[in-house]
């Protein structure tokens, strides 16, 4: 499911300095541009305001500084019984970016007003609203020219909304469901609330709440229009026992601590990289315990992909872009649909790694094979022995491109795997690339896309992949020089504990030899 958190609600024309002048000169026919010219418009809105608080009969709430708004919803909306209507209208004080006039002086002397953008502390009003379509919602206004906007509402309110009219049972979970009784139904509902959609309701309220835009207003084109500030994007797996999903997250943050390096993020998000991106901290990966739920983040730039354990049942993994500029993609309401096969994707990619690597075990069989030389389909094959060190360096690189959905190349893995041996990417030659990639394509490991000389890892390869690789640096290469390196032996717990172990194994054999 996925929903677009907050849609900033701006008028094109008065989004500019030079927009502003030509409303204040073009439109609204002065001989110069001044903020001050609207004053009379902002008055007449904010008595709209009140007017229509005063004849709707709601109830105005003047939120304190660092009071949490939804809290102030979540008490009301347990009294109000209507399908739909203004649950209550709030108003606060925030810092707001807003065109100012100042005065600038000219060439030839004296000055003339002229339009510059900084901050103030405004009113702006919050309307709660619900909708018998969408669920609860609100809409924001600014009580200052050009009266920004924004419309916060919530794709899993909406889900819920129309399985009740369609008489599908569930159980609600916060922001999801936790059970439902067609979910292909509730797929189809989800994958349906469409940019048209979310217009043809933000339109319906816009008629219905006072804003400040009169109808010769909208005529002459100073009219609301829809951008996505920020979407979100999320996957929930349930288990049908919560010990089972708790263990299986906690595992996987213990192995995809990694997932915030630049090589991963780039994966994921399916975005090249580039150095300063990748150097200024806009990736990184962070865990975060707050009591003892445990949480998993992963940043790109303006985008926050987390995961954490919900409600004790189910598995949240969800997307949060904030800038869409970060992935090309324009901030309009019409590249919702873009939007939302980037988030899933990101997504289903983090997904898929943390699956494997929790279950990246290899049988013996398997294991014996790529110890050994063999023949397949009548072709010699050299064996790929556990622990050498072209070997090692050759898995390391393929894991790299575990998330490729294009695959690779043979001249993307030779400068990666010259880095790894340090040797010149020279002593490499095509020949031997492709030596190691026929060796790897045998043994089942990669697989040649069709019409292409581009290869892919198998679910076989990236499994073995894994299984190589990890234990191969976490567990014996450090193991053993724990054990072996006489600067660690009276300090590292492992030689410590295999140095008691060897003891007590002493003492028992010659208790057994001498009886």
């Amino acid at each position: 499911m996925y929903r677009p958190d907050v849609l900033e609600c701006l008028c094109p024309q008065l989004t500019s300095e030079a927009g502003i002048a030509a409303f204040c000169r073009g439109y609204l026919g002065h001989r110069f541009a001044s903020t001050k010219q609207a004053v009379a418009m902002t008055e007449t809105f904010v008595k709209s305001i009140r007017a229509f608080i005063e004849s709707e009969g709601v109830e105005l709430v003047h939120f304190k500084k660092g009071q949490r708004k939804d809290d102030v919803l979540q008490a009301k909306l347990r009294r109000f019984h209507k399908q739909e209507g203004v649950i209550f209208v709030g108003v606060a004080q925030e810092k707001v970016r807003v065109p100012r006039t100042t005065r600038k002086r000219l060439e030839s002397g004296g000055t003339v007003p002229w339009i510059i953008y900084s901050t103030a502390m405004v009113n702006v009003y919050y309307f709660y609203c619900r909708d018998r379509d969408f669920g609860p919602f609100f809409l924001k206004f600014c009580s200052y020219f050009p009266y920004s906007a924004k419309l916060c509402l919530n794709g899993h309110e909406y889900l819920k909304c129309q399985l009740t009219q369609r008489g599908i049972g569930f159980e609600a979970m916060d922001n999801g469901l936790l059970s439902c009784t067609d979910i292909q139904a509730a797929q189809q509902i989800s994958d349906g609330l469409s940019a048209g959609k979310i217009q043809t309701f933000f339109r319906k309220w816009l008629a219905r709440l006072p804003h400040p835009y009169s109808a010769k207003d909208r005529k002459a084109g100073y009219r609301y229009d829809l951008s996505i500030l920020q979407a979100e994007f999320s996957l929930t797996q349930v288990w049908d026992r919560a010990v089972h999903g708790r263990c299986f997250f906690e595992e996987v943050i213990r192995e995809n601590i990694d997932l915030g390096r630049p090589e991963q993020v780039q994966l994921i998000f399916a975005r090249k990289m580039h150095r300063k991106t990748a150097t200024d901290g806009r990736c990184r990966t962070r865990i975060v315990t707050e009591g003892v739920v445990p949480s998993l983040h992963v940043y790109y730039k303006n985008t926050h992909l987390k995961q954490y354990y919900k409600e004790g049942r189910g598995l949240r993994t969800e997307a949060t872009i904030n800038n869409t500029y970060d992935f090309g993609v324009g901030r309009r309401l019409k590249n919702l649909d873009a939007l939302r096969q980037i988030g899933f994707a990101a997504n289903r990619r983090v997904l898929q790694v943390e699956q494997l690597t929790h279950d990246c075990h290899v049988g013996a069989e398997a294991f014996e094979k790529l110890q050994k030389s063999a023949e397949v389909d009548g072709q010699h094959v050299s064996a790929l022995p556990f622990g050498q060190e072209r070997v090692q360096a050759l898995l390391t690189v393929l894991v790299l491109f575990c998330l490729q959905p294009e695959g690779f190349r043979n001249r993307q893995l030779r400068p990666l795997l010259a880095q790894l041996l340090g040797i010149p990417e020279s002593k490499i030659s095509p020949g031997r690339m492709s030596y190691d990639l026929r060796r790897l394509r045998l043994h089942g490991l990669i697989e040649r896309i069709p019409k292409s000389q581009r290869y892919r890892l198998t679910t076989f390869g990236l499994k073995t992949a894994l299984f190589y690789t990890r234990t191969y640096y976490r567990l014996l290469r450090r193991g053993l020089s724990e054990l072996h390196d006489p600067r660690t032996a009276e300090s590292s717990p492992l030689a410590l504990d295999f140095a008691r172990f060897k003891k007590a194994l002493d003492v028992y054999c010659a208790e057994k030899m001498a009886a």
